[in-house]
């Protein structure tokens, strides 16, 4: 793993700060998602960084936060896909753009991706699951699946909105202990299955929040989706849940050791500028303002760059969507894609902030965001 800091003239003239990790395919590392005590809270990256005993780390995902007009009460929910080690443990908006992260010394990649996931049991009863570990009925960003309604207009949205609302008014979320220790409280009819290990239900609370066993999970359900458990989740009952997470050629791509890491629009497909940002719900003016900006790329040879530009002062003016893409490439990367930027975009290597954040209201040059998701390099043992 090799960290530089580099000063590029952009075309008007103005600099742009740009903090670079190269990780080879060779090195004994893993690169990976790591998360603070839990999904429904934020950390900053120093401190997931040595948490997870990281040399170096960049923040991840967009999440949801405070000042949002979409925020459903709970910082830190990672917006978008997030799989550790083979474990889904937030759902895809369906069609946005992933790091995908195979077991290590396999080349990353990055693709759109989509996750389907349902419930069944013996009886033959069978229903869609519509998200993991967030609030039921709010899908911040959009994305998501079944009867899902734009929250501004009412009409029905299934495509990916950057920082917008979807709502549904039946669904059923999974909760497992990465949430935290309790269940987000339900309103008047919901419905929580609460589950073993096994998957089997061990009782039903209405209304629904409570307490999330350490070793397994439970099911909330609102409006048809209690109604569904009701009638299926009776005590007793094993529930089967099936997860898929496929790319654009359709293979499920979940297996042991695999990791992704959703955010976009991508920038380089291919070695060619190439920037989804419709398909990743941004509009044009967001992907033309100069901000700062966290970036991931991948090198002919396989090798990973994680990439800050520095935004928002005199010395840095930050970079668009476009000169990120463009910058890469210059820096070898043949395909890459955006990550969470703004006041979130920071670079920490061997406990040390090495760019420069630049979150509002905050005059240190080294303070830190407290964001969801932290992209960490860890060494291997051996």
């Amino acid at each position: 793993m090799a960290a530089e800091r580099i000063t590029h003239r952009l075309a008007d003239g103005k600099r742009v700060s740009i903090s670079i990790l190269t990780v080879r395919q060779s090195a004994r590392v893993t690169v990976a998602p790591v998360v603070g005590d839990h999904l429904a809270t934020t950390e900053t990256v120093g401190r997931m960084a040595k948490q997870a005993r990281a040399v170096a780390a960049v923040n991840g995902s967009f999440f949801d936060a405070a000042k949002s007009p979409a925020f459903s009460g709970y910082p830190g929910d990672p917006l978008g896909i997030l799989v550790t080690d083979g474990e889904l443990i937030s759902e895809a908006a369906n069609g946005r753009t992933a790091l995908i992260l195979p077991e290590p010394g396999a080349p990353a990649r990055i693709d759109e991706v989509r996750s389907a996931l349902r419930l069944s049991v013996p009886d033959g009863a069978s229903r869609e699951l519509d998200g993991v570990d967030r609030v039921p009925g709010r899908i911040v960003g959009c994305g998501g699946v079944g009867g899902d309604r734009l929250a501004a207009t009412g009409m029905p949205e299934q495509r990916p909105r950057h920082n917008q609302l979807c709502l549904d008014d039946s669904e059923i979320v999974a909760f497992t202990p990465d949430w935290g220790v309790h269940s987000p409280p339900g309103g008047p009819g919901s419905v929580e299955a609460v589950l073993d290990a096994d998957g089997r239900v061990t009782q039903l609370r209405t209304p629904a929040g409570g307490e999330i066993p350490r070793t397994a999970s439970t099911l909330v359900g609102v409006g048809e989706g209690a109604d569904w458990l009701r009638s299926h989740a009776a005590p007793g009952q094993p529930v089967a849940r099936d997860t898929n997470v496929t790319d654009t050629a359709g293979r499920n791509i979940l297996a042991p050791g695999v990791s992704v890491l959703g955010a976009g629009p991508a920038l380089l497909r291919r070695g060619k500028v190439w920037i989804n940002d419709a398909a990743n719900g941004f509009t044009a003016g967001t992907a033309a303002e100069r901000q700062p900006r966290t970036a991931a790329g991948i090198k002919k040879d396989g090798s990973l760059l994680l990439v800050v530009f520095d935004g928002r002062t005199s010395a840095s003016a930050g970079v668009t969507l476009r000169e990120a893409a463009v910058l890469l490439r210059e820096l070898g990367a043949v395909d890459a894609m955006n990550l969470d930027g703004g006041g979130s975009s920071t670079m920490v290597v061997r406990d040390r902030v090495f760019n420069r954040p630049a979150d509002p209201g905050r005059t240190a040059d080294h303070s830190q965001r407290k964001v969801a998701v932290a992209l960490a390099v860890v060494p291997r043992p051996g």
